[in-house]
């Protein structure tokens, strides 16, 4: 063979003829001949495994037959005189208008729909709550204002426009003061769908706007929210710690219903006013036993699942504001009194009760000190957010 034969066109001229090639293995030049006839199925790969000499005839055929993607896929070969053999072949076919064609462009994304942050506010003493859901439209953004009830569904809705700097500032000032916290819009549209299924089942009219809302936020009223997940085996030390969560703002404020808290007095009244001759110690036994009692007779299975509810929602809130000890305790409480443990008794139930007899002790004392005249009448205004959002 002539040193001319190896240069890459005598050589593809050998190949398509069927020249004996004796410098190269047999097995190669059987691939090239194949490649070089049908160039267009030719890999990368396949063209590096031969020769050098035999891959650039190959890549002679390609300019020759006028395919780029060869050598426009060998041009960044990690064999550099096969890349820069192939880069040669790109520029000859460049030359003859022969030019890659263009990757297809990506359609460009859709932007994302704007979302806003949803505001719950925390859980009452009677199971209200408030819910702030957004929603965009026509450039604006409707602001749905919710109370809703863990008994009866959603109480009060109204619906209005807002700017979105109008919006922003409700919320932050919701969050900042403690109000509530935020949650993912699909979590709001959760809570106002269980608070609609509520309405359905004790028969509480839906509220005007109530259906349009529950469409525009693509939910249905859920026939039966998700179980609490089983007690765990902490849990029980919980129980024993449950009335640390009545020293919290929030929980402070949870009182018994009137018609327990009246039974409950009465009850701690007779004892005082019995001529038994009971010692201190065995009069505040007989309060404490009252107290223990109350509990017990008001928490049924349907009590204690409702407020195992508001304790689990209540650990969430806990968490939101950096409490993870108090968020601990309320979802031990809440596993447990959403499965009916009741060994040992739930302290957060006791105390419960236990405090009506402290605040109205408490109470009794300081009138006797400043007279009845000194007495601080009940307070009559409510809380709203700047918005206008009855805070319970």
């Amino acid at each position: 063979m002539s040193p001319a034969s190896t240069e890459p066109r005598p050589l593809l001229d050998a190949l398509r003829a069927g020249t004996p090639l004796p410098a190269f293995p047999e097995a190669d030049v059987a691939q090239a001949r194949r490649l070089a006839d049908d160039v267009g199925s030719a890999s990368a790969a396949t063209v590096e495994a031969l020769p050098e000499a035999l891959a650039g005839a190959v890549l002679e055929a390609a300019v020759l037959a006028g395919q780029v993607a060869l050598p426009e896929a060998l041009s960044a070969s990690t064999m550099k005189p096969l890349a820069k053999a192939a880069k040669k072949a790109l520029y000859r076919l460049r030359s003859r208008g022969v030019t890659p064609a263009e990757a297809p462009r990506a359609a460009p994304q859709a932007p994302a729909p704007e979302t806003l942050p949803t505001l719950v506010t925390v859980v009452s003493s009677t199971g209200q709550y408030g819910l702030l859901l957004t929603r965009v439209v026509h450039g604006g953004v409707e602001l749905l204002q919710v109370i809703a009830s863990d008994e009866q569904g959603v109480l009060e809705l109204t619906r209005t426009e807002q700017s979105r700097g109008s919006i922003r500032r409700i919320l932050k000032h919701g969050l900042k003061n403690g109000f509530g916290m935020e949650v993912s819009r699909e979590e709001g549209a959760r809570l106002l769908a269980e608070a609609a299924a509520l309405n359905l089942r004790t028969r509480t009219p839906f509220p005007p706007d109530l259906e349009a809302a529950l469409r525009h936020h693509g939910v249905q009223p859920l026939h039966e929210p998700e179980p609490l997940p089983a007690p765990e085996p902490d849990d029980v030390r919980h129980a024993l710690e449950g009335d640390q969560l009545h020293a919290t703002p929030e929980i402070a404020e949870w009182m018994p219903p009137d018609a327990e808290v009246q039974a409950l007095m009465e009850q701690v009244q007779a004892l005082a006013a019995s001529p038994l001759a009971l010692s201190g110690v065995q009069r505040q036994e007989q309060v404490q036993q009252r107290v223990r009692d109350a509990a017990k007779a008001y928490f049924t299975p349907e009590v204690r699942q409702r407020y195992a509810r508001r304790l689990w929602r209540m650990a969430a809130f806990f968490d939101a504001t950096g409490r993870a000890l108090q968020a601990s305790i309320a979802r031990g409480e809440a596993r447990r009194l959403f499965h009916g443990l009741e060994e040992p008794f739930s302290r957060f139930a006791e105390t419960l009760f236990a405090k009506v007899v402290v605040l109205a002790a408490a109470g009794a004392q300081a009138q006797a000190a400043t007279g009845p005249e000194a007495a601080p009448a009940a307070p009559t205004g409510e809380r709203r957010s700047p918005g206008g959002l009855i805070l319970p």
